[in-house]
């Protein structure tokens, strides 16, 4: 019969076949998409026995063969290979090899395979058991849209070349383990419904597993990615392991979703690591991974628990719009950079333990109940969300791991990498750990608790409840310069807690003292009139929470704040506070109002001297009979005192009758002394200034002493 010889399915413009039109003996059996053996005019599963054997006693070792859309049986398949063997016997050593639609019917034994040319399997179906163990491909190999319907081992297989997976099916386990890809490793699009396993793999080139599906686990573990590696929208839905791989280059994962707990736990990410919009449904472990540039997870959803204990950042990590939906205990951690959580969502308790240089929490947000305890850190809450309570604390010494050891905190501090000799040994406190808050704009921080932290260069206008803040420990503000020209000369400023808002308010005015910091970034052009409310809530909170030198300062501040706001204070309220701050230093300058109190004796002595006491000592008469049957009698008594002779007032004897006085007015103790008119006026003046400015003098101390 004659009979044309049918094109390979799913092909789009496969190679003229030699005997194509040709007139053959040999009937080719209907629907048959085996390529014709050269020379034949059926493919070798039709060939007749004795054709088959001229066939395969014609093949040497490195033979090129071309058995597409072919199928074999094993025992086919298994005499096609004995004859391609080396005289050893035991390799198979094929040229350019084309299985392209080729059908395994039974097993498919490649093992120790060496190809040294081209290796195509496209669309091949294997429907038993396909082995290609310590297989060597030296040439590109391409199993596209492959289907594996049992167990595919290509345990320790050798890619020289580019591997090519891209939408081929795993209907049962796989196995690449110790594989090696010398070049780019594809598998876009592949299925694996059993279990895939690429441990101690190691990708010297580009791999791409994007849209990859993993129906069941995936193991990744030790495995090393020389180059990118990329698994963007893969989705993996049993568990998944990358414990122990290492990524050389960059690591993305974009969209991908971890439908079951993963573990990265110990990695090392050298280049980028991208997590963005990833979808955690399970478990996350990260503990013990070490992140050598950026990390990003941007957009992440940590549905399950999420795990980056000892972790080290020796970059940026940004978890910026990330959502943890279910308590969370993040950390302890080391990130040398920035520890991004702007736009962040934590739906459950949380605790988060960082060492880190700064922490951005730009409107982040927490329903529930969070702890932060940091090291080193700056951290920025500007516009964060608080549902309910956020403290934010110091910690003094290293954070604790199991076994006894501490947090390595090298990659922060400048010492060797955490990856080298006595890592995780450990380590005394660190010194200059202290936490510092850089901004509470657009917060409401009835729920805020800060404990132990620096605020001299935070930033407090433009927060709400700040009369309900809590201050615990040892909370450090900006300080008054202690002279404006230095140690030994000009003006002193009363010691107080002061704003870094006021500091940059009060540098930025014209002819202001040196000392002020004018550096406070984002400051902007904050006031008296915005810093005044600001001082009185922090004075109420100090109040509430038993702080009597907090509340102190900051009710100095509220009044300096007033007494130079001319836009919200009256001139007369200015008036009376710069006459208040002007004898006291607003309660707070016992010197000031201690040396307005001597001023005010002394002139009352010198006043007294001058005019206030008369000039004669006064006369007493007294009138008796003398005898007694006699007439009356009048006698006239002169007191010894301080008479002013004409022109002598300044006499020693004047001068301690007016300061006795004068003290004694101080105390409202009765002068006991005939004053003169102007006497009687320096009286009163002195009795009402003078107990006022002892009284003054008396808080201010009290003030100072509970400083």
């Amino acid at each position: 019969m004659t009979m044309q010889c049918t094109e390979l399915p799913g092909a789009s413009a496969p190679p003229a076949w030699p005997h194509c039109g040709h007139r053959t003996t040999v009937e080719e059996p209907v629907g048959c998409t085996g390529i014709p053996v050269t020379g034949h005019a059926a493919c070798l599963a039709h060939l007749t026995d004795g054709d088959r054997d001229a066939y395969l006693a014609g093949l040497t070792p490195g033979s090129d063969i071309d058995h597409r859309g072919t199928t074999f049986t094993e025992p086919l398949l298994t005499a096609l290979l004995d004859a391609l063997r080396d005289p050893s016997g035991s390799i198979p050593s094929l040229g350019t090899a084309a299985f392209g639609s080729a059908v395994f019917e039974g097993g498919a034994d490649f093992d120790r395979a060496d190809f040294a040319g081209d290796a195509r399997f496209d669309r091949a179906v294997f429907e038993g058991e396909a082995r290609f163990r310590e297989a060597f491909f030296h040439r590109g190999v391409h199993f596209a849209s492959a289907e594996f319907t049992d167990t595919a081992r290509f345990d320790m297989a050798f890619f020289e070349d580019d591997a090519d997976f891209t939408s081929a099916i795993f209907r049962s386990g796989t196995a690449f383990d110790h594989a090696c890809f010398q070049d780019m490793a594809g598998f876009e699009a592949v299925v694996f419904e059993g279990d895939a396993q690429f441990a101690w793999a190691s990708f010297r080139s580009i791999t791409t597993f994007e849209s990859a599906a993993f129906r069941s686990g995936a193991g990744f573990g030790r495995a090393a990615f020389c180059d990118a590696a990329q698994f963007d929208s893969a989705t993996f839905e049993g568990g998944a392991r990358f414990d122990g791989a290492t990524f050389e280059d960059l690591a993305r994962f974009t969209a991908t979703a971890f439908n079951s707990d993963v573990d990265f736990g110990s990695a090392l990410f050298k280049g980028l690591a991208g997590f963005l919009s990833v979808a955690f449904e399970g478990g996350a472990r990260f503990d013990g991974a070490t992140f050598k540039d950026l990390a990003l997870f941007g957009g992440t959803a940590f549905n399950g628990e999420a795990g980056f204990g000892s972790v080290t950042f020796e970059g940026d990590v940004r978890f910026d719009g990330a959502g943890f939906e279910r308590p969370a205990d993040l950390g302890p951690f080391v990130c040398a950079g920035r520890v991004g959580l702007s736009g962040a969502r934590f739906g459950g308790p949380v605790t988060m333990s960082f060492a880190a240089r700064r922490v951005e929490c730009d409107r982040t947000r927490w329903a529930s109940t969070a702890v932060m305890r940091l090291r080193h850190a700056t951290v920025d809450l500007s516009h964060a969300d608080l549902g309910h309570s956020l403290t934010v604390a110091a910690q003094a010494e290293p954070f604790a791991l199991p076994g006894g050891r501490t947090l390595d905190e090298r990659a922060l501090t400048g010492g060797p990498g955490a990856g080298g000799p006595g890592a995780g040994t450990p380590a005394a406190g660190v010194p200059g750990a202290r936490v510092r808050v850089a901004s509470l704009r657009g917060v409401d921080t009835a729920q805020l608790v800060l404990a132990d932290v620096d605020l001299s260069r935070c930033l407090f206008t433009g927060a709400v409840g700040l009369d309900r803040i809590r201050l615990e420990g040892a909370c450090v503000f900006a300080s008054t310069p202690y002279r404006s020209g230095g140690p030994r000369g000009g003006a002193r400023f009363t010691p107080r807690r002061t704003l870094a808002e006021e500091h940059h308010w009060r540098a930025r005015r014209p002819g202001s003292a040196r000392g002020w910091n004018r550096a406070v970034l984002g400051a902007g052009q904050a006031g008296p009139a915005q810093l005044a409310p600001v001082y009185r809530a922090l004075r109420t909170a100090c109040e509430a929470g038993r702080i009597p030198a907090g509340a102190a300062d900051f009710s100095y501040g509220e009044m300096e704040m007033r007494r130079h706001d001319r836009t919200g204070t009256a001139r007369a309220e200015r008036g009376l506070l710069h006459g208040y701050w002007l004898v006291s230093g607003f309660g707070l300058r016992a010197s000031r109002a201690l040396g307005w109190l001597l001023a005010t004796v002394l002139t009352t002595v010198v006043l007294l001297m001058w005019a206030g006491i008369p000039q004669e000592a006064p006369k007493q008469e007294a009138t008796g009979s003398v005898p007694a049957d006699g007439g009356a009698s009048t006698f006239t008594m002169e007191e010894d005192g301080p008479g002013k002779p004409s022109g002598e007032s300044f006499t020693g004897e004047r001068f301690e009758t007016s300061l006795d006085i004068a003290l004694g007015f101080v105390v409202f103790r009765s002068p006991g002394r005939e004053l003169t008119a102007v006497g009687g006026c320096i009286e009163t003046v002195s009795r009402v200034s003078a107990p006022l400015l002892l009284g003054l003098a008396a808080l201010a101390v009290r003030n100072r002493v509970k400083r």
